[in-house]
């Protein structure tokens, strides 16, 4: 069983996306950057050692129950999406994912440094906001005593095993540095070491993580190109923008899959929001990513999906089996709860999303469905690779560079600049 995507109406793929040539050239190009060596996502979970290397440094830290995350982006989003979705509160975790002050000094006031597993996530070992933060770790463990040679007891590194200035620390410190590929982008590395670390603290069955989504491969690679949910989604969308529609709205109906929303805004932003093209020429394309979740955004963000211009499409996700479930039977007798009584409330988390459905489809606004059997290791694997592929498929279509992030790096050079003119610190 699969994850299935069903459209509002097919009719909205133009024709110039249908016609088979146009699909072909799309498709052939897709095969050959997923079969790059220089962009491993695609086949990253066949590299079983990578896990194998995590749960060696599981098994020596496992008595440990407060696991703090440091790194920012690529480097917490697909974590905290793991923890979120699949974890089960049985450690305390952190995820320390910015440089404000106010927020870090809370965060280190409730810790037991002698419970606890820093964890410092960067690919490229310098990332400025990472490593100001484990500096004011490592003099807070100083200060509780802990002396520089055993700071291989409190710190894991996972970094490019090629060239990162934290694998080098690593080294000369003694602390285990567990790889992220050097072919593996941050925005698309949670199925390697940077998720697969946090997720084996939490209890996550990091093989079906891999299996969900080595197995979703035969529906992402069907040759049936009319069938492929891949191509037909990346069409869909594609058709969509040349009309304006250059927002996407990603809206679980799932509470442990909100945080699934924000990895994917950064996985659709910094993927494919580019000013240039493959061929240097000004373009300023992308898709617009939007978080939402049900139902609770029904009481806040649907009032513009619904009556706001025509600009967004919604990727509306439904989880078919809730884990748990609740009768909503009550000795109240006002209207609102006996109309309540015979159902369960994952009833009415099924009627709300029809009812949103039945509401988009009356007010003529895109929207596709993404149908999930259950919140599970195996089937959010699926999930993952799946938008994934989408994301370098739709950047095919809009002839950019789906893998790189110059706008991101431009920030970088000029924080630093700044910092240079500041001087040091009274």
């Amino acid at each position: 069983m699969s994850l299935s995507i069903t459209f509002d109406s097919d009719a909205r793929i133009a024709s110039e996306y249908s016609a088979s040539e146009s699909i072909q050239g799309h498709w052939k190009s897709f095969l050959q950057t997923i079969d790059d060596e220089a962009i491993g996502f695609f086949h990253v979970n066949q590299r079983k050692e990578l896990l194998q290397s995590c749960m060696e440094v599981f098994e020596k830290f496992q008595s440990r129950t407060q696991f703090i995350q440091v790194g920012i982006g690529g480097s917490s989003l697909g974590p905290e999406m793991l923890i979120s979705a699949l974890g089960d509160n049985k450690r305390q975790f952190t995820f320390m994912n910015n440089i404000d002050p106010d927020q870090l000094a809370l965060q280190l006031d409730v810790l037991d440094h002698s419970k606890s597993l820093f964890y410092i996530v960067s690919k490229s070992g310098g990332t400025a906001e990472t490593s100001a933060t484990m500096a004011i770790i490592a003099n807070w463990l100083r200060d509780k005593g802990v002396e520089e040679k055993d700071l291989k007891n409190h710190f894991v590194f996972a970094t490019d095993p090629v060239k990162s200035d934290l694998h080098n620390l690593g080294r000369e410190l003694g602390i285990t540095c567990l790889e992220i590929p050097s072919n593996v982008g941050g925005r698309f590395s949670v199925l390697t070491p940077v998720g697969f670390l946090p997720a084996l603290f939490a209890g996550i069955d990091c093989a079906d993580l891999l299996k969900g989504a080595q197995d979703i491969k035969k529906d992402l690679l069907n040759t049936n190109l009319t069938e492929n949910i891949l191509i037909k989604t990346a069409c869909y969308l594609m058709s969509l923008k040349d009309k304006g529609y250059n927002q996407t709205v990603l809206m679980p109906y799932s509470s442990r899959l909100r945080d699934l929303s924000f990895w994917f805004v950064q996985l659709w932003a910094e993927s494919l929001g580019k000013k240039h093209n493959e061929k240097g020429e000004v373009v300023n394309t992308g898709f617009t990513p939007v978080p939402a979740y049900g139902a609770t955004d029904q009481h806040s963000q649907v009032q513009l999906f619904m009556e706001g211009p025509y600009d967004k499409t919604l990727l509306l996700v439904e989880v078919e089996k809730f884990a748990n479930d609740f009768k909503l039977e009550s000795n109240f007798s006002t209207p609102s709860f006996k109309k309540l009584a015979p159902h369960t409330l994952g009833q009415l988390m099924k009627a709300e999303l029809d009812g949103t459905i039945s509401a988009l489809k009356d007010a003529d606004r895109p929207h596709l469905l993404i149908k999930m059997p259950e919140v599970s290791a195996y089937y959010l694997g699926q999930l993952i690779l799946t938008l994934e592929a989408l994301t370098a498929l739709t950047g095919l279509m809009l002839s950019i560079n789906t893998f790189d992030q110059p706008g991101v790096e431009a920030g970088k050079r000029y924080a630093f600049q700044y910092l240079e003119k500041m001087g040091p610190a009274c």
